[in-house]
């Protein structure tokens, strides 16, 4: 009988405000030891990442569900997807409005459809079909969130008025805000490992915009050959290196999952300038988190202990109840 696993983070970060910290790490926490309950309860997998999930979606501190970024109109769509280790099969969906959850119903697509994938209007038909309620899309909408969309707005004509700084520290600004993902990967006592990835994107995207997290082989992957693991940083890099699939190659080759991690993040910052971060575990127990960003909120849990952190030099280790 293997030893179950989660690990969850709450989405890499240019950096995270002193009052937010706290509210940040006990989200965080809460949502490892939700996912660890489900898998010690003999839960699957794919149950433990996808409640953990949920937990970040209905918590306003993460870029997720409730807490979701706005795009230019000031409306959230939001992208999610799921995946289990044991079959290779998926569920994934893009730009969803009016939901609660989105990892809810991407875990829906993975079964009760034959496809991998729904965006948009057919996403909220089918939404509604499987007796997902609709929520008025005010609903999602924070203060905090709405006061990012305004001071974006408000540094994007700034920087276009300053000529004078370059186009590329203009990218690079932009490569590392926003980076807020939410995600979780677990292996459960039969072995099987799953993950689970839910984002509301980036401030200020034009509508429509998709970024890694519901793209299987960028924001996350699953096969218990290999491992499971989910993605956050800046979608359209993660997307260009298949950060996902990139790193679980990295350990088909003989890679620990540290050294996997490392490879991957470290390829996709000298290529293309993208800064993020990755959880992954293996069948076998081991898990890994690593991330290029300024920090990244993330919680272990395994044999009864939580790890948790948020910054490179804050690691701490306490029992579970």
């Amino acid at each position: 009988m293997n030893s179950a696993v989660i690990v969850v983070h709450g989405g890499g970060a240019s950096c995270i405000s002193k009052d937010r910290k706290e509210r940040v790490r006990q989200g965080i926490v809460k949502a490892a030891t939700v996912g660890y309950n489900i898998l010690k309860e003999g839960g699957s997998a794919v149950d433990a990442v996808e409640g953990a999930v949920v937990v970040l979606e209905d918590d306003a501190e993460f870029n997720a569900g409730h807490g979701s970024v706005l795009n230019e109109n000031g409306e959230v769509e939001m992208d999610a997807s799921i995946m289990n280790g044991k079959d290779l099969s998926a569920g994934a969906v893009s730009a969803v409005r009016c939901v609660a959850n989105p990892i809810k119903l991407a875990r829906l697509v993975m079964e009760k459809t034959h496809h991998c994938f729904l965006t948009d209007q057919g996403a909220a038909k089918f939404a509604a079909d499987n007796g997902i309620p609709a929520i008025p899309g005010e609903q999602l909408v924070t203060e905090r969130n709405k006061k990012r969309l305004e001071k974006e707005k408000h540094e994007k004509l700034s920087s276009v008025a300053l000529t004078l700084i370059s186009s590329l520290s203009l990218f690079l600004s932009l490569l590392t805000r926003s980076l807020g993902t939410v995600g979780a990967v677990a292996v459960d006592c039969r072995g099987n490992v799953a993950y689970a990835t839910s984002t509301g994107g980036i401030v200020n995207k034009m509508p429509g915009r998709v970024g890694d997290t519901p793209c299987i082989g960028s924001g996350g992957y699953a096969d218990n050959d290999i491992g499971a693991i989910s993605t956050t940083g800046h979608g359209e890099s993660i997307l260009k290196v298949n950060l996902a699939r990139l790193t679980l190659f990295h350990v088909e080759q003989g890679k620990t999952l540290e050294e996997a991690a490392e490879a991957s993040l470290g390829y996709m910052k000298s290529k293309v300038k993208g800064v993020g971060g990755v959880i992954v575990v293996n069948k076998a127990g081991d898990w890994a988190v690593k991330w290029t960003s300024a920090s990244m909120p993330w919680a272990a849990a395994k044999d009864g202990k939580l790890h948790s952190g948020i910054d490179l030099s804050d690691t701490s280790v306490t029992d579970l109840p």
